[in-house]
């Protein structure tokens, strides 16, 4: 019983700190938000020029579509490093059914956000008419410095959504490993201006404070989870 209430205890913590920011961001009179994306914003963007055309490159190959594969990538890595730590017997099936578990959350997640969330706005450089786009600097390089629509930040949701998920399971190494990444990951977009920065940090975060403590602080993910190595110790499957 006191196990519950302090994981329900867990759950109405993140849930406020969720609305919390939701909040923040909403009401008219609080300028913080606008504050932070428009310094945050005109800051990197002064830098995207012919002067500073290292850099320009630099964020050019960050923001190509193949990143996107490579941050998949080191994702992979990061999970394979949690299995490979976890002591525990039959943790191949256990670790699938964490993979397949968080996989079901992210696509739900994705889903919400596509179809469930009216509102919408364009990205920085979409959205200031004087903005410097990093298209015009680096033509050679295919790369994304804008977006119709930029909110929420989807990408960072995503490994929200993952780092969450090693913080719930994994050891507390690859759990911080995968928060660091989140920040790291997900910096590439706000620096070119493809998205704002609450559209991550407000957003995303959001989403992530009300949604994921339901998941992982219930016994849904853990129940996932066991009711896979179950099936595959039925099935006399390989590893279990």
């Amino acid at each position: 019983m006191g196990h519950a209430v302090m994981k329900l205890r867990r759950i109405l913590l993140f849930n406020t700190l969720g609305i919390v920011l939701l909040i923040s961001w909403g009401l008219p009179h609080v300028m913080l938000w606008t504050t932070l994306d428009d310094d945050i914003f005109w800051f990197f963007n002064q830098f995207i020029s012919p002067d500073h055309m290292r850099w320009s490159e630099t964020l050019a190959i960050l923001n190509m579509r193949v990143f996107d594969a490579i941050a998949f990538g080191i994702m992979g890595l990061l999970f394979a490093l949690a299995v490979m730590r976890d002591p525990r017997p039959l943790r191949f099936w256990r670790w699938l059914g964490i993979g397949v578990t968080m996989l079901l959350t992210a696509g739900l997640l994705a889903l919400f956000t596509t179809e469930g969330i009216r509102y919408g706005h364009p990205s920085p450089t979409a959205f200031f008419a004087n903005a410097r786009h990093l298209t015009d600097v680096v033509s050679t390089i295919a790369t994304k410095d804008s977006a119709k629509n930029s909110f929420p930040g989807d990408h960072g949701l995503m490994l929200m959504v993952f780092a969450a998920f090693m913080l719930r399971f994994s050891d507390r190494r690859v759990g911080l490993l995968s928060m660091a990444f989140v920040v790291l990951l997900s910096a590439p977009r706000i620096m070119v201006g493809a998205h704002w920065f609450s559209d991550v940090y407000m957003g995303s975060l959001t989403i992530a404070l009300i949604a994921l403590p339901w998941v992982l602080c219930t016994p849904l993910a853990s129940r996932c989870v066991k009711e896979i190595v179950r099936m595959a110790q039925r099935f006399r499957l390989p590893f279990a």
